[in-house]
């Protein structure tokens, strides 16, 4: 049965700020990390057993008013230069869901978690919008709050921590517990490039591709399954006693990845070198440290080449080595400009898909406190993401109960992790 969901008004709303954004805060430069992330709408959806009577007027309000503290979200971005702070708002949905919150959440699927999104995330250049939010009604009195956040002007720990912000204002009523985001602090520190991005090879748009092309699916590793899979890492590493809970799901799938691009490689003429790359935040690896509130795109890519063809041993060391490379130095080559083409370089070798290196994406949403937003009716029974339309992409998210950990695995037809079985297990043997 397919989950229709009802939009409530077909009129475009937008949710403005309660108070008008000062005009020496009205053109927010584009940093350099800014301008070489990809332009789409980064999607969570969270949902709730219930909300209250009033959940709608809640949600405008409370939103309008941290639009005041977050303003460039509710700006357009224009080119790839700079955010205008133009107060012009936030888009705002609602929409009816003819079905029960129980049956999305115990039985996902993504072509139906995709319809509680007010706009399709790669969108890329065809929406110059910085924030939309869905919110959906369910017949049980269940409630997903779908939050779209422009990759332009942040990173996913800023989207989470701006979604945390507008629930503690619901929940509270005014925002005197929040520290207001320096947004003026992420583009001196990256200064943006004056290079024209679009003549280079280089394109924030590389390795995007359609719907039609890649398949995601949804892997759960349970508190045993993540137990085994340590216990495994470490007797494989010489180096590594105690692998984090990443590590070894992060080992594990790029062993499995590894070894069914081997039997599709084998008999070709180029044989093809596997590399990992991860998402690295750089918050705390900057001299001196930024804070995890800081808001913007702080984010860089560790990159792990296999140490020979034949050789699956000790991945765990292998990829913990590499994030130990995104350093203070490494950062301040990418702040001075030193390091950005060695930087531009590797991006459009990771993401143009030329070479004879095959890679696979790692992003680590673990730590990020998602399961900590509360409008006023309690922490979300579940939180996802929704597609996102790179191959061989890998998203990690805690389960809501913390001791387990769900993988959004993005792979083309081609690439699928298990080619034999041609599809992922909710749970894998081990």
């Amino acid at each position: 049965m397919v989950l229709k969901v009802e939009l409530l008004s077909k009129e475009m709303m937008m949710i403005k700020p309660s108070s008008p954004t000062p005009p020496h805060l009205k053109t927010l430069k584009l940093s350099f990390i800014d301008q070489t992330s990809p332009p789409f709408l980064a999607p969570f959806v969270f949902f709730f057993n219930h909300a209250s009577a009033d959940s709608s007027q809640l949600l405008k309000q409370s939103l309008s008013k941290v639009l005041t503290l977050f303003y460039p979200l509710a700006g357009r971005v224009r080119g790839n230069d700079f955010i205008d702070c133009s107060d012009d708002g936030a888009l705002w949905v609602e929409a009816r869901v003819h079905g029960f919150l129980k049956d999305v959440v115990e039985n996902p699927l993504m072509e139906e978690i995709e319809k509680f999104l007010p706009l399709e995330p790669q969108k890329g250049d065809d929406s110059d919008f910085m924030l939309a939010v869905q919110v959906n009604y369910f017949l049980d009195g269940g409630i997903a709050v779908g939050v779209c956040v422009s990759h332009k002007i942040a990173d996913a720990l800023s989207m989470v921590n701006f979604v945390n912000a507008w629930a503690l204002i619901a929940r509270e009523g005014d925002a005197a517990e929040i520290s207001p985001p320096n947004f003026g602090l992420v583009w001196p520190l990256f200064p943006p490039t004056t290079m024209d991005l679009t003549g280079s090879e280089f394109s924030a748009t590389l390795g995007m591709t359609t719907r039609e092309k890649v398949v995601t699916r949804r892997v759960v590793f349970n508190k045993e399954n993540l137990a085994a899979l340590k216990k495994s890492a470490a007797a494989e590493s010489s180096r590594v006693g105690d692998p984090t809970r990443v590590e070894a799901v992060s080992a594990f799938l790029w062993k499995h990845f590894r070894e069914a691009n081997r039997k599709k490689f084998q008999h070709g003429s180029v044989k093809k070198t596997f590399r990992a790359t991860q998402n690295v935040n750089l918050r705390a690896r900057m001299n001196p440290p930024l804070p995890d509130t800081t808001f913007g795109n702080l984010w860089s890519l560790a990159y792990t080449t296999e140490t020979s063809p034949d050789d699956d041993d000790d991945l765990v060391f292998q990829l913990r080595t590499s994030i130990r490379e995104i350093n203070a130095e490494y950062i301040e080559a990418l702040q001075n400009g030193k390091g950005r083409p060695e930087h531009l370089r590797k991006l459009h070798e990771c993401y143009s898909g030329e070479g004879e290196a095959k890679f696979l994406e790692f992003t680590s949403l673990c730590r990020f406190p998602i399961y900590e937003v509360d409008f006023g009716w309690g922490r979300p029974v579940w939180a996802c993401i929704t597609n996102l339309l790179w191959k061989n992409l890998i998203v990690l998210m805690s389960t809501k109960c913390g001791d387990g950990i769900e993988a959004w695995i993005t792979m083309g037809e081609e690439d699928d992790i298990y080619m034999g079985a041609g599809r992922l297990t909710p749970r894998p043997k081990l």
